[in-house]
C-alpha cells in the first residue's frame, strides 16, 4: 500500500463495571476516574489479519474494564516520523498505556517513551526495552512450523511459496520455519520467496501470488495484513497457509490450515497492572503452549496421517521435544549454522537474517 498518513480516531466506551481501582504508577488515574489507552496499528482494521488481532486485543480491554476505560485507536500509521508525531499526541492527551502494533513503531516509541515518564508503552513486536516501555511478541515459527507440516503432505510439485510484508526477522525466521515443516515431510521440498516492502497492498500480493504458482508453487502462504494469498492461491487450485487469523473463508476449499494469534490476554493484563500500579518493564515471547499462537481447523480434505503429523509436531513443540530450529542447520550456500544435535539460540532466531538450504530467494 501507500505509506498511510491518515488517522481514524475511535473513542470507546463499554458498559461493564471495573473490578479493580486505578491507583499505584505516577500518573495512573485514580479509582473514580478512567484508564486512558491508546492503540496504534499500522493498517486499517479489517475482517482478518494482524491489526484485526490487535483490535480483538482492545476489545478484551474494553470488555473487561467497562466504562471505566477510554480507548483511542488510530490506524494507518507505519511511516515512523508519522508514527512519531502520534506516539507524542497520546502521551501528551494523557494516555495512561499505549500500545504500538508494527516492527517500524519500534524507534519512534523509543524516541517518544523517555520524554512521558509517568505514561507506559507496550510494542509489538519489540526488542528494545526502557523503564516505561515492554514488549511482546508471539514464536511465529512454532505456528508456521506446524503449518509446513500440512504443506509437505500435499504439495505435489515439491514447491511451495512464501509472501512476506519486508525481509525483517518477525518475517525471515516463519519463512525459514515453514520450509523446515514441509522438508520434515519431503527433504526435497524448496521455498520460494517474495518480499512486497508493504504490510497491505492487494493489488501488489495477487501479482505476487500468481508468479509463486507460475513457477510451480502448489502451496503459498502469505504474511501480510490482507487474505489476498489465501484467495489468489483458492482461485487457482492450490493450497494456502493462513496467518494472524482463520482465513478459510477465503481460500476456495484449499486452506489447510492458519497459525493465529491471540493477543487479549496481553493487553488485558498489561491494563489491568496499569491499572493496579504494578506495571513493570518486561519481554514476553510467547508461542503455542500458552496459547498466543494457536493452529486453526484443518482443512477436511487432509489425508489422517497429514493432520496426524502435523498435531504430532504441534504438540511435540509444546513439549520440548521438537525445535523447528534443531540442527543440522545449514544456509542457502550450505554452511553449518547449526551442528546436529543443537538448536539455534533464542537471540538467533529473534534476529534471523539468513535463509536456510532450501529457500529460493533474497533478503536485498
Amino acid at each position: 500500500m501507500k505509506h498511510a498518513t491518515r488517522r481514524d480516531i475511535l473513542k470507546y466506551g463499554a458498559a461493564a463495571g471495573l473490578a479493580s481501582g486505578l491507583s499505584g504508577l505516577p500518573g495512573i488515574a485514580s479509582a473514580a476516574d478512567t484508564l486512558k489507552i491508546g492503540a496504534v496499528y499500522v493498517s486499517p482494521v479489517s475482517e482478518i489479519g494482524w491489526t484485526k488481532q490487535h483490535s480483538l486485543g482492545v476489545e478484551a480491554i474494553q470488555a473487561e474494564f467497562g466504562d471505566k476505560v477510554e480507548v483511542t485507536v488510530i490506524d494507518n500509521i507505519f511511516r515512523p516520523q508519522d508514527a512519531e508525531r502520534v506516539f507524542r499526541e497520546l502521551a501528551g492527551s494523557g494516555n495512561n498505556l499505549i500500545f504500538g502494533t508494527s516492527f517500524s513503531h519500534g524507534t519512534p516509541m523509543q524516541k517518544v517513551a523517555p520524554r512521558f515518564p509517568d505514561t507506559v508503552f507496550e510494542h509489538c513486536p519489540g526488542i528494545k526495552h526502557l523503564d516505561n516501555l515492554g514488549t511482546f511478541e508471539a514464536k511465529y515459527y512454532e505456528g508456521i512450523y506446524v503449518a509446513g507440516v500440512t504443506a509437505g503432505h500435499v504439495s505435489k510439485s515439491a514447491k511451495i511459496g512464501f509472501i512476506g510484508g519486508f525481509p525483517i526477522p518477525d518475517i525471515v525466521g516463519p519463512a525459514n520455519a515453514l520450509l523446515r515443516g514441509a522438508q520434515s515431510v519431503n527433504p526435497d521440498i524448496t521455498c520460494n520467496v517474495i518480499f512486497l516492502n508493504s504490510w497491505f497492498d492487494p493489488g501488489k500480493e495477487k501479482e505476487a501470488a500468481k508468479t509463486l504458482i507460475a513457477q510451480g508453487c502448489d502451496v503459498i502462504c502469505s504474511m501480510t495484513d490482507t487474505a489476498t494469498g489465501v484467495q489468489v492461491a483458492g482461485e487457482n487450485d492450490a493450497w494456502s497457509v493462513g496467518y494472524a487469523s482463520d482465513m478459510a473463508r477465503f481460500g476456495n476449499g484449499k486452506h489447510l490450515t492458519a497459525f493465529t494469534l491471540n493477543w487479549a490476554p496481553v493487553y488485558v493484563q498489561a491494563a489491568k497492572d496499569v491499572a493496579a500500579g504494578t506495571w513493570a518493564t518486561s519481554e514476553r515471547w510467547n508461542g503455542l503452549a500458552e496459547g498466543v499462537v494457536q493452529m486453526s481447523p484443518y482443512n477436511s480434505d487432509l489425508p489422517a496421517e497429514a493432520i496426524e503429523a502435523a498435531e504430532k509436531a504441534r504438540t511435540d513443540i509444546i513439549a520440548g521435544s521438537l525445535h523447528p530450529y534443531a540442527g543440522e542447520l545449514k544456509d542457502q550456500d550450505g554452511n553449518v549454522r547449526v551442528e546436529a544435535g543443537g538448536v539455534l539460540a533464542d537471540g538467533d532466531i529473534r534476529g534471523f537474517n539468513w535463509f536456510v538450504q532450501g529457500m529460493i530467494g533474497n533478503l536485498g
